[in-house]
C-alpha cells in the first residue's frame, strides 16, 4: 500500500478510523498494529489524558519498559491520584510505539485528569452531604483503563464480554474473548474486520442498555468526540482513534459541537502533575483489587511475545519454573502436557488450547493432579511479578529523584517479588540502608517491612522484607510536601508528628523510630516532647507501656553511634514514677485487668534489666529499686494473685528470693484459708505465662507436692472454676515438660532419691555419676574436639564438669 492509499473498509470521506479495542488484550494489540500498518493514519488518537502528551516521545527511550503507569497527582493534595496502566500487550501502548517509529503524532483525547481528579473530590463532598454522585465506578475513577468498562442502568453494571460470550452459548467471556480474538489470525486485506464486528455489537449492546445513566461517560465521550473534530480538521481523513470498544458507537454518532460542549461546562478543575512510574503484571490482575485489571497477564504478555508455538513456548516455561522448585518434569512432560492441552482444545471445540487447557494439562501431567504446584504456577506465571521500568529522564518530584539517587547508590533496586534482605549494622552500606527503609517507613512510604532475624538476636543485625509496588509511587509523592530529600522529609514529617501524637506511647514509639532512622535534627524535639508528655502523664499503664520502647531505643547507641543520653534519663525518670505507681495501680483490679498488668510488669522487668545500674535521682540504683518494689506487690493481699505470683517469681529469677522463701508463700497462698480462684491465680503467675515455670516445677518436687496437694484438696464445688486457669497455665508448657510433670505426679513427691540430690526423682537422672558409660563417650569426644592422646587430662576434667 503506497502512502496515498486508503485501507479497505476506510474510504475518503467515510469519518475518522475508530479501531474499539478491549484494554490490555494482546489479540486487540496486535489487530491495532495490523491496522496502523495497513491505514497508515496522519495522526493516531488515543483514549488518555491529554496532560500525558508531552510524555509520549518518552516511550521510546530505551530504558522504558512496560508494564508502566501515566501517573496524574493533585499538585496540592498528592495523595489524590490516578492510574492509566499500560502492558506490552496493551493496544494503546502498541499505537504510541506505532506513531513514534513512523514519525505520527500521537495524542490523548480523554477528559482531562485535571477534571477526573477534581470530580473524585466533587462526589467525596456529596457522599458526606449524602447526594447521589455522577459515578460509583472505582475503576473509572482510577483512570477507566480496563476491559471495556460499561455502565449499565444506575444500580446494575453490565459486562459486555459478558453478555456478548453468554450471547454466543459460553459461559466463560475469558474464554470467548481467546476463541474470537486472541487465536484469530489477521489476514492480508482483513485489519479492520474485528474493529467492525466489535463496533457492530457495542452497537447492540449500546442500543438495548443505552448509556446506563453513566454521566461520567456522557461526559468523556463528548470530549473525545470534540478532540476528534478538532484532530479531523487538521488532518482531514487521515485520524486513528484506539479507544475502548464501548465509546467507539458514541463516537461515531453525529451530535452538535454546541451540545457536546454544554455537557462539559462547569467541570470543577484541580492543578495536577502527571509522569510515567513503574507497573507490576501483578497490579494488571483483578486479584490486586484493581477494577479494570485482567486475570492473566503473565499469560496475556506470553501470548503477545510468542513468535510461533505459544503452547510448546508455555509449557516448556511451566516446566523450567517446576524444575527450579526441585519437581522432576522432563521434556518427555513437556511434550505429553502439549498433546493433552490440543486434544482437550479439540474435545470443546476450541481453535486452539487456551488457559483452561494448558491448566488442566499441566495439572494432569507436570503437577500429578495436585493444586500446590499449579497455585505456584498461576503465581509466579500465569500472573507473575514483572516490574516494569522508567527513564531517569521522566518528570519526578525532587524526593523521587533523592530516593531514586540513594537507591543507585546504596543497591537496592526496587523489585516486585518479595525479597528477604539480611543487614550487618556494623557495615556502613547495610547501616545506610537501614537509615533508608526506616525513613521511608516513618514518611508512610512502606517499601521494606521489619522481619525476625534468624540465628542472631542481637541488635547489630536486622532482617527486612522488600517489595515495591506501584502505590508507593503516589505516596513518594504525597511526602513530597515534608522535604525535597529522604532526611529533610523525614526530619520534618517526626517534628510534625510528635506535636499531633495522641498519647505518650506514640511519642515513645517516635523517639524509637528517630533513632533507627537516625534523624538527629529530630530527636530533640521528640525527646522535649516526649519528657513534657511523661511528665504530665499519670496512667501507670500507659508509663509502663512507653518504658521498654524508650529502653529499647536506647540498645542502638552502642552499633549506630547514636547519642542516647537524653533519652536514657527521661528513661531513668519514667522508670521512678513507674516503680511509685505500680503497688496501688494493681488494687482492686478484675481478672482482665490483672492480666493486662502483669504484662505491663513483665514490659518493667525486662526494660529495668537492661538499663543496668543507671541511678535514679539519687535513690540507689534503680534495678534494686525495682526488686523493693516486687517485694511490695509479694506481700500486698489487695494485689490480684497473677501479679503477686508473677512478682515472686520475678524475684525468685533474680536470686532474691531464696527456694524456702518461694515455698514458704506459696504453702501460705495454697492453704485451705485462700479461696481456690485467688490461689489458681497466683499459681499461673508463678509458673505460667511463659516463664519456664514448668521446668522449675520439674527441678523443685516441693513445690510440685504443694501445687499437686493443694489441687487435690480443692473442694468440687470450686474445682470447675479454677480448671480453666489451670489447663491454660500447664497447657503452654512443652509437650516433654507435661510428660516429666505427669510422671513425677504419678510416683508421687519424694518417690525418688532424697530432695536434696541433683536431679533427684526425675526420668533419665541418677543419683550418682556412671563412669563406665562415661568412660566410653570419652574416645568419640577427643575426635570431635580434634584432642591428642597427651591431652586425656582435658577429658578428665570433661567428665568432672558432666558429673
Amino acid at each position: 500500500m503506497t502512502d496515498g492509499e486508503t485501507a479497505v473498509g476506510w474510504a475518503a470521506g467515510a469519518g475518522p478510523l475508530l479501531l474499539g479495542v478491549r484494554h490490555h488484550g494482546p489479540g486487540s494489540a496486535r489487530a491495532v498494529r495490523a491496522a496502523l500498518v495497513e491505514a497508515r493514519p496522519r495522526v493516531v488518537l488515543i483514549e488518555g489524558p491529554p496532560e500525558a502528551d508531552a510524555l509520549i516521545p518518552l516511550a521510546a527511550d530505551e530504558e522504558m519498559r512496560p508494564p508502566v503507569a501515566l501517573l496524574a497527582h493533585a499538585v496540592d493534595e498528592p495523595g489524590r491520584s490516578a492510574f492509566w496502566p499500560l502492558a506490552e500487550f496493551s493496544p494503546e501502548w502498541v499505537a504510541i510505539r506505532w506513531a513514534l517509529e513512523h514519525d505520527v503524532p500521537a495524542r490523548f483525547i480523554d477528559l482531562p485528569a485535571t477534571h477526573t481528579l477534581a470530580w473524585g473530590t466533587q462526589e467525596d463532598a456529596a457522599a458526606v452531604e449524602g447526594e447521589s454522585p455522577l459515578d460509583t465506578e472505582t475503576a473509572d475513577r482510577e483512570g477507566d483503563s480496563g476491559p471495556d468498562p460499561c455502565p449499565g442502568p444506575a444500580d446494575v453494571r453490565i459486562d459486555p464480554l459478558g453478555v456478548l460470550a453468554e450471547t454466543a452459548g459460553y459461559d466463560d467471556p475469558e474464554r470467548w474473548w481467546e476463541d474470537v480474538v486472541e487465536h484469530r489470525g489477521v489476514g492480508k486485506g482483513d485489519a479492520l474486520a474485528p474493529f467492525t464486528v466489535l463496533e457492530e455489537a457495542m452497537g447492540a449492546l449500546r442500543e438495548t442498555y443505552g448509556s446506563g445513566g453513566h454521566d461520567r461517560d456522557l461526559v468523556r465521550e463528548a470530549y473525545m468526540r470534540l478532540q476528534v473534530r478538532a484532530a479531523q480538521r487538521e488532518f482531514e481523513d487521515g485520524v486513528a482513534v484506539v479507544c475502548g470498544a464501548w465509546h467507539v458507537p458514541a463516537l461515531r454518532r453525529k451530535t452538535t459541537v454546541a451540545a457536546d460542549k454544554a455537557l462539559l461546562k462547569g467541570l470543577p478543575k484541580l492543578k495536577t502533575d502527571m509522569t510515567w512510574v513503574p507497573w507490576t503484571h501483578r497490579r494488571l490482575s483483578r486479584m490486586s483489587g484493581y477494577g479494570a485489571g485482567i486475570d492473566s497477564p503473565g499469560w496475556y504478555g506470553h501470548l503477545f511475545s510468542a513468535p510461533d508455538r505459544p503452547v510448546e513456548r508455555w509449557m516448556t516455561k511451566v516446566a523450567g519454573l517446576l524444575r527450579a522448585e526441585d519437581r522432576l518434569v522432563s521434556s518427555a512432560h513437556v511434550i505429553e502436557a502439549v498433546r493433552l492441552a490440543e486434544t482437550l482444545a479439540a474435545m470443546r471445540g476450541r481453535p486452539l488450547p487456551g488457559l483452561s487447557e494448558t491448566t488442566d494439562a499441566v495439572r494432569a501431567v507436570m503437577c500429578e493432579g495436585s493444586d500446590v504446584p499449579l497455585a505456584l504456577v498461576r503465581d509466579r506465571l500465569v500472573v507473575g511479578d514483572v516490574l516494569g521500568e522508567v527513564p531517569a529522564t521522566a518528570p519526578a518530584v525532587p524526593l523521587q529523584r533523592d530516593l531514586a539517587r540513594l537507591q543507585r547508590r546504596l543497591r537496592l533496586k526496587p523489585e516486585a517479588l518479595e525479597r528477604e534482605l539480611e543487614l550487618d549494622l556494623r557495615k556502613e552500606t547495610d547501616a545506610a540502608r537501614s537509615r533508608l527503609l526506616h525513613r521511608l517507613r516513618l514518611l508512610g512510604v512502606a517499601w521494606g517491612e521489619p522481619a525476625a532475624s534468624r540465628g542472631s538476636t542481637g541488635t547489630f543485625r536486622e532482617t527486612w522484607r522488600l517489595r515495591w509496588e506501584p502505590e508507593l509511587s503516589v505516596r513518594v509523592a504525597e511526602a513530597g510536601v515534608w522535604g525535597t530529600t529522604v532526611l529533610s522529609a523525614a526530619t520534618a514529617k517526626a517534628e510534625a508528628d510528635a506535636v499531633t501524637a495522641q498519647g505518650l506511647a506514640d511519642v515513645t514509639a517516635l523517639a524509637e523510630c528517630c533513632l533507627l532512622a537516625e534523624l538527629p535534627d529530630a530527636l530533640p524535639t521528640v525527646m522535649r516532647i516526649l519528657a513534657d508528655r511523661a511528665a504530665l502523664d499519670t496512667d501507670v499503664g500507659r508509663l509502663a507501656q512507653a518504658l521498654p520502647a524508650l529502653v529499647r531505643s536506647l540498645r542502638y547507641g552502642d552499633v549506630r553511634g547514636t547519642d542516647t543520653g537524653a533519652l536514657g534519663e527521661v528513661a531513668a525518670g519514667l522508670a521512678e514514677r513507674v516503680f511509685v505507681g505500680l503497688p496501688p495501680a494493681c488494687a482492686a483490679l478484675d481478672a482482665d485487668g490483672a492480666e493486662e498488668m502483669r504484662r505491663h510488669v513483665d514490659a518493667v522487668h525486662g526494660a529495668v534489666g537492661l538499663l543496668g545500674d543507671a541511678p535514679a535521682a539519687g535513690q540507689g540504683h534503680l534495678k534494686a529499686r525495682w526488686q523493693s518494689m516486687l517485694r511490695v506487690l509479694c506481700g500486698r493481699d489487695t494485689v490480684p494473685g497473677v501479679i503477686r505470683g508473677r512478682a515472686a517469681r520475678l524475684l525468685l529469677d533474680d536470686g532474691e528470693l531464696a527456694q524456702d522463701e518461694a515455698a514458704r508463700l506459696m504453702g501460705l497462698v495454697l492453704s485451705p484459708g485462700t479461696p481456690p480462684a485467688d490461689a489458681a491465680a497466683w499459681i499461673e503467675g508463678f509458673v505460667g505465662g511463659g516463664s519456664g515455670g514448668g521446668m522449675l516445677l520439674v527441678h523443685d518436687e516441693r513445690l510440685l507436692g504443694l501445687v499437686d496437694a493443694w489441687l487435690t484438696g480443692v473442694p468440687a464445688e470450686a474445682f470447675t472454676d479454677v480448671l480453666p486457669l489451670l489447663r491454660r497455665t500447664f497447657s503452654a508448657y512443652e509437650p516433654g515438660v507435661r510428660r516429666t510433670l505427669g510422671e513425677l505426679v504419678r510416683r508421687g513427691p519424694g518417690a525418688g532419691s532424697s530432695a536434696t540430690g541433683a536431679g533427684s526423682g526425675i526420668p533419665g537422672f541418677a543419683a550418682e555419676l556412671d563412669t563406665v558409660r562415661a568412660d566410653a563417650v570419652l574416645p568419640v569426644v577427643r575426635l570431635l574436639l580434634g584432642l591428642d592422646e597427651g591431652e586425656e587430662h582435658i577429658g578428665n576434667n570433661l567428665v568432672g564438669v558432666t558429673g
